[in-house]
């Protein structure tokens, strides 16, 4: 084995899909900046805030939602502990939330990411959709749901 060609080799391609990766990281933070310097995520929280019903989740729920779904746990997260600190979400939609970015979050950036290393897209960012959605759901209509949201807010 000639350890100089595959070290060169190794370090290439690292370096390329490191730089692919970046660029697509870069251009996914420049557009959420633009999105929210124009307030971009308030609209798509208004406009989403109705779909939320399906799980019984409050509107309180669609920001934190939108922003894990669209640009990762990482943030998502950030806004999630704010809201969970300011009181304004249930104990209930911060499950469900989380359990819905579980499965689901980055979309966007996850799905280029996979693309570039030559995924089929769709089924990366349908498939994982979809299993939230109904992942998502079903836990919302299970009884111990409530009864634990119920615990959770007594013992506020």
């Amino acid at each position: 084995m000639q350890w100089e060609a595959f070290i060169r080799e190794a370090v290439y391609g690292g370096l390329h899909n490191v730089l692919i990766m970046a660029s697509i990281i870069f251009f996914v933070m420049m557009i959420m900046e633009i999105g929210r310097d124009l307030q971009v995520l308030d609209r798509v929280t208004k406009w989403a805030a109705p779909a939320l019903r399906l799980f019984g989740m409050s509107r309180q729920a669609t920001f934190p939602l939108i922003v894990g779904l669209a640009f990762g746990i990482a943030y998502g997260a950030g806004v999630i502990i704010e809201s969970a600190r300011s009181g304004e979400i249930s104990w209930r939609d911060l499950f469900l939330v989380n359990l819905f970015l579980s499965t689901c979050h980055a979309i966007f950036e996850d799905t280029a990411l996979f693309l570039a290393v030559g995924a089929n897209p769709w089924i990366i960012l349908i498939g994982r959709f979809l299993l939230a959605v109904v992942l998502t759901y079903l836990v919302s209509r299970m009884g111990w749901l409530a009864a634990a949201a119920a615990r959770a807010e007594q013992k506020n």
